[in-house]
């Protein structure tokens, strides 16, 4: 083997581990989040979990980011320990769609239909696909095909440049003897686990695995060995993901690390007892893909059945290894509110943001709540009401703060143009969320000063203040409704539901003006008037952009003043007939009161 012979083998391996990422992240893109929802509500069956977990990672050809997300499951919260137990284990046999895939690269045959079905025969007709679907779509899903297509394509180029690379060393004698030595399990089982967990997956490392095999140099004997520390290695990606977690997101990394182990164990045992009692001829032949592939699948399959039944077992016994801390309980009630953001899920972007969304849900019902709670305050003066507006102010404040961070975060990511605009959206959502909440705060400082120095408005004052609190009380939890189902349409009526409210302040506040110079109200108490009418209106001001912000997800071209500036206002407009639905709705009541 010479020196092109050994760049021809390091560029195979790098089109190889690069077309691996490509078709994972591609299909991870695909799914748009669906495979983790389903991962996430379809878990409580303990083999319907292990199927879950076969089928999630055959899709995303990955068992570390199965396990991954999984811990991120556990850790949020959303997935029970004993839920994961099934997951971790299916994942492991899911993994090995891989090898099969691969090993048909190893087909040898002049007949035309098998050569084929070879990769590298139909591989060129799915890159060409790929590389025009990228090109020409601007569909997201369509590229995220594209992606696919061309990552499978690398994938399996970068396997035959390995394999064609590697055949000159079969003539080598050192590299021949080299494989000699992994005939020791136990040497063969630490090579693997450390090959496995340098490049952080079990997938590549089974695939380079195959590749050398090609060469006709490895046999079983030393190949047997090589998989089952292959198959321990993947655990370094889950429990490096855990660092920092909860004890319980801990204890399922060390689940997965105790299920590969203990199997490990348990295999050899019973294989070489076997292979010592009945002498297995094939271990001394040489390996080929199709044999790897085999083997990989029987290992976890067989671990899968031995262990399933002893869940509860490896569940106890990671308690015993990560013991229960005192504080565990206290720290995972005072982080639930957040915990649904777990950073493991930004490498799924379309299901980290459906769980900032799920929060940013929490946080426009604490600012709607926060707001009634306010608004109560003005015609009814009670001091626990006000402190518990403080408090949600204070709590929707770090709503902001934890989901802006994470969707800092997360916009660093790679995002198709679907998930990049309801990231934006979210963004702008929690900033208006916010000002809601600090209103609804303004509104309970105008309640204390009212109630502390005991103050009310004229009977006709508060019955207008009163219609006009019901109006915009009306527009939060419609847009609040709109923000949490994203109804397009709805979200169209909300901007003339807010120009009718600016109608009735400006009426309010010219009413008062007259009460004023009749003297029925003194200047003091329209100040009040004032910053509470100003509250209001600058509430409804969010209420619109946050439906703005709704058809911006589904219309590129909803920006906030465009869309604005350009709605048909004119009498008789279907914009000025909403309009005065509204007010005929919110009618402020005669002005012959006090």
């Amino acid at each position: 083997m010479d020196l092109f012979d050994l760049l021809a083998m390091i560029g195979g391996l790098a089109l190889f581990l690069y077309g691996m990422n490509l078709l994972s992240d591609g299909l991870e893109k695909l799914s748009g989040g669906r495979l983790e929802r389903i991962l996430e509500n379809l878990t409580n069956n303990r083999l319907g979990a292990v199927l879950l977990g076969v089928g999630v990672t055959a899709v995303i050809q990955s068992s570390s980011a199965t396990t991954v997300m999984v811990v991120g499951f556990v850790n949020s919260g959303i997935m029970k320990l004993s839920q994961a137990v099934g997951v971790i284990m299916g994942a492991n046999i899911g993994t090995t769609i891989t090898s099969w895939l691969l090993s048909l690269t190893g087909i040898e045959s002049g007949n035309f239909f098998l050569q084929l079905v070879k990769p590298t025969s139909f591989s060129p007709i799915l890159a060409m696909i790929g590389v025009i679907l990228i090109m020409s779509s601007k569909n997201g899903r369509k590229r995220e095909a594209g992606y696919i297509l061309v990552g499978f394509s690398i994938l399996m180029f970068g396997m035959e440049a390995m394999s064609q690379a590697m055949k000159p060393l079969s003539t080598v004698p050192q590299f021949t003897g080299l494989f000699t030595m992994f005939k020791n399990p136990f040497l063969g089982i630490a090579v693997g686990a450390l090959v496995t967990a340098v490049i952080q997956s079990s997938s590549a490392s089974v695939g380079i695995l195959q590749a050398l095999c090609m060469t006709g140099s490895i046999s079983y004997a030393s190949a047997v060995p090589i998989i089952l520390g292959q198959n321990i290695g993947t655990c370094v990606t889950a429990l490096m993901s855990s660092v920092g977690a909860s004890r319980n997101a801990k204890r399922a990394s060390v689940i997965h690390l105790l299920f590969n182990i203990v199997g490990t164990a348990a295999f050899m045992t019973v294989f070489y007892a076997m292979h010592a009692i009945f002498q297995f001829g094939f271990m001394q032949e040489m390996a080929d893909s199709a044999g790897i592939a085999l083997i990989h699948t029987g290992f976890n399959v067989f671990t899968t059945l031995l262990l399933l039944p002893f869940a509860d077992l490896l569940e106890k016994l990671s308690f015993i290894l990560i013991r229960p801390d005192g504080e565990e309980e206290k720290q995972a009630g005072e982080n639930a509110l957040f915990s649904k953001m777990d950073e493991r899920f930004l490498n799924t972007p379309s299901f980290a943001l459906e769980q900032a969304h799920t929060v940013t849900l929490k946080m426009a019902d604490l600012a709607k709540e926060s707001l009634h709670m306010a608004s109560e305050s003005l015609f009814s003066y009670d001091k626990k009401i006000l402190q518990e507006v403080e408090r949600m102010e204070q709590t929707v404040d770090r709503y902001d703060d934890e989901i802006s961070g994470y969707l800092t975060k997360l916009s660093g990511r790679n995002l198709n143009d679907q998930d990049s605009r309801k990231l934006n959206m979210l963004l702008h959502s929690v900033g208006d969320l916010e000002r809601i909440s600090d209103h609804a705060m303004n509104l309970a400082d105008c309640a204390k000063e009212l109630g502390k120095k005991n103050r009310r408005f004229s009977e006709t004052a508060e019955a207008e203040l009163k219609r006009f609190s019901q109006a915009v009380g009306d527009i939060v939890d419609t847009s609040v409704e709109i923000f949490r189902t994203g109804n397009a349409e709805a979200a169209r009526e909300i901007e003339p539901f807010e120009e009718a409210i600016d109608i009735l302040q400006k009426e309010i506040k010219k009413r008062h003006m007259k009460r004023l110079r009749k003297g029925k109200c003194t200047a003091q108490m329209g100040f009040v008037l004032s910053d509470i009418t100003n509250n209001y209106e600058r509430v409804a001001d969010h209420c619109s952009n946050l439906a703005i912000n709704v058809m911006q997800l589904y219309e590129e071209d909803a920006y906030a003043h465009e869309y604005i500036d350009n709605i048909p206002k004119g009498k008789g407009s279907a914009f000025d007939k909403m309009v005065r639905e509204c007010l005929k709705r919110y009618e402020l009541p005669e002005k012959n009161g006090k």
